[in-house]
């Protein structure tokens, strides 16, 4: 019994990847905030880890001068992502709609995305890869969606057409 345990803990340790894992000695020198301030808006972004080691995605949104979002990018070295077929977030948010992005080619223009909700409550968000849709500057592109075998960057945005504060906690990102 023991042995058959073992086999399945080996196997779904071996079939899951750590994108990034957040604590307290965590280098986040590859972690970069885009606000709407690059076409003249005025949001805020910042990005931190906390004292528990959680990296923590927060700021405002103004809608001013036609401003409206704030962005986190990450560009880990490319992952060979052809064995996996979902990403999945454990983040504790604030109850407001987010946008995870990604590319498989961190030169392209257009990202891979999709929404979700957080609750205010830790919980495991599970994106299936395949059904990641192309957009550019929140216009759905005539492309097909994420077929990709690497990942050359993920992010998150917030852009709920509305003056908000945001705060989205992140403890782990992996493929599995």
């Amino acid at each position: 019994m023991h042995l058959v345990n073992s086999f399945f803990i080996t196997f779904f340790i071996m079939n899951t990847l750590i994108i990034f894992d957040f604590n307290t000695h965590s280098n986040l020198s590859n972690w970069v905030i885009l606000d709407d301030v690059v076409m003249g808006g005025k949001s805020n972004g910042t990005f931190k880890l906390d004292d528990n080691g959680y990296g923590v995605f927060e700021g405002s949104i103004s809608l001013e001068n036609n401003g409206g979002f704030s962005s986190l990018r990450y560009q880990p070295n490319t992952i060979d992502i052809s064995k996996y077929k979902k990403i999945k977030l454990h983040i504790k948010g604030d109850g407001k709609r987010y946008q995870f992005r990604i590319k498989s080619n961190k030169y392209n223009r257009y990202t891979y995305t999709t929404y979700f909700q957080t609750s205010f409550e830790w919980q495991t968000i599970e994106i299936v890869l395949s059904e990641l849709t192309p957009t550019f500057r929140g216009r759905k592109l005539n492309l097909p969606n994420f077929s990709g075998n690497r990942l050359e960057e993920i992010g998150f945005l917030i852009g709920n057409k509305k003056n908000e504060s945001f705060k989205l906690m992140l403890d782990k990102i992996e493929l599995e």
